[in-house]
């Protein structure tokens, strides 16, 4: 989260965004990110609700999501059975800007090459673009719009 949030406006304190997923089929790890980020909004909301921020601190949203090669096939969040079957698996990491934070990825079962790459890169950003609008949705229905 530190990368989308604005530390000097921050100021002197502490945020600990803790999220545990309850229940998945797999891609844990994106889905925690994605949901810390509405949970930082919420909790910046409420510091400014409060007055105890001059101006929100977040600069951008963030969102993740697993891809992956199985059976040859680009695949977009990838359940368990999927994940273990991968033979390339990745975990794409991006501000809503277009910008990565991260990419995380690995031949699990074989190489991948640059045509390979560029499709997973693919179908994650517009994966991931489809999570920016969930966040939104997320966020104007529980109480002020972000």
């Amino acid at each position: 989260m530190r990368a989308v949030v604005d530390l000097e406006k921050l100021g002197p304190r502490t945020l600990w965004v803790d999220c545990d997923v309850l229940q998945a089929d797999g891609g844990t790890r994106t889905a925690a990110i994605t949901g810390s980020y509405v949970a930082l909004s919420l909790a910046v909301r409420r510091l400014l609700a409060d007055l105890k921020l001059q101006a929100s601190p977040l600069l951008k949203a963030v969102a993740a999501v697993s891809v992956g090669i199985v059976n040859q096939q680009v695949s977009l969040d990838l359940c368990y059975i999927e994940d273990a079957a991968a033979q390339v698996d990745m975990n794409i990491v991006m501000t809503e800007a277009g910008e990565f934070i991260e990419l995380q990825g690995a031949g699990e079962e074989a190489t991948f090459n640059d045509s390979q790459l560029g499709a997973m890169l693919e179908f994650g950003k517009a994966g991931i673009q489809q999570l920016f609008k969930t966040q939104k949705t997320a966020l104007a229905t529980s109480g002020n719009a972000a």
